[in-house]
């Protein structure tokens, strides 16, 4: 096979644990790369401007390490009522968001983009997830926060795990989005960049 004809080497750029374990169910060779962008909202961006403007900075950032590549970014941004929730990190940020969270509809907003620098292909799409907590009381959350640990996570919860216990409902058009990489809309995209999935 000539060089012309080689697929392009497919590049992950994230070190999400998530988002690697969810590309690994295309069971395609890929390779995973920090993209050093600055995830702090503008001033008046709305979550899911937020999650989309994220995506296509970090798949842009690490396509200009690797031009040849096809290069997925990703972001997902917790929405509690037009504002955005992060990533906690810590046990006190998690309680806090977990309360304000209890007996309340919600969505998550997550975005991927595709990239390759050599080609000028350049998408991204939405996923959006609605989700209903349940009312929860402060044992309750600290259960589950001591249980689960989930500081690494949007909203404090990983649906994926524990977390499943502190919904009501989960509302999704692309079920691996809430855990931080819409597949569905992944693959409908690395196809548009002319990838051959299995």
């Amino acid at each position: 096979m000539s060089e012309s004809l080689m697929p392009r080497a497919l590049v992950l750029g994230s070190t999400s644990r998530y988002r690697r374990e969810l590309l690994s169910r295309f069971r395609l060779p890929f390779e995973t790369a920090s993209p050093d962008v600055d995830e702090t909202p503008q001033p008046g961006e709305s979550p899911a401007a937020l999650a989309l403007r994220l995506a296509l900075a970090k798949a842009h950032a690490v396509a200009a390490l690797f031009p040849e590549a096809i290069v997925i970014g990703s972001d997902q941004v917790a929405d509690l009522h037009g504002q955005p929730l992060g990533k906690p990190m810590v046990h006190d940020k998690a309680v806090a968001q977990l309360r304000a969270m209890s007996g309340q509809s919600m969505q998550f907003h997550t975005a991927v983009a595709v990239v390759c620098k050599a080609s000028g292909f350049a998408q991204a799409d939405t996923a959006v997830v609605r989700t209903v907590f349940r009312p929860l009381d402060d044992a309750e959350i600290e259960r589950y926060l001591l249980a689960e640990t989930p500081y690494d996570c949007a909203g404090s919860a990983k649906s994926e795990g524990l977390g499943i216990t502190l919904l009501d409902a989960i509302e999704s058009d692309d079920p691996t989005a809430l855990i931080g990489l819409p597949l569905i809309r992944t693959a409908r995209l690395l196809r548009a960049a002319g990838l051959v999935l299995p």
